[in-house]
């Protein structure tokens, strides 16, 4: 059960640090003149980003674990 709860913790803070990083870039892209869809774009490209950096480096992690 513990490793379970670190999983979800660890995950929900991944997901955090996603949503963080797309309030950013929808951010700066709205500061930088674009209008609603193009910042929404940023945004999810930067949350698509982190969230693939985030399974590489567990893979990556898994790999040299095991």
């Amino acid at each position: 059960m513990p490793v379970f709860a670190a999983v979800l913790l660890t995950t929900g803070l991944v997901v955090v640090f996603a949503l963080l990083a797309a309030a950013g870039a929808a951010k700066l892209a709205r500061l930088d003149g674009a209008g609603y869809p193009a910042a929404l774009r940023q945004a999810a490209t930067a949350f698509a980003a982190v969230l693939t950096v985030a399974a590489a480096v567990t893979a990556a992690l898994a790999a040299i674990c095991s």
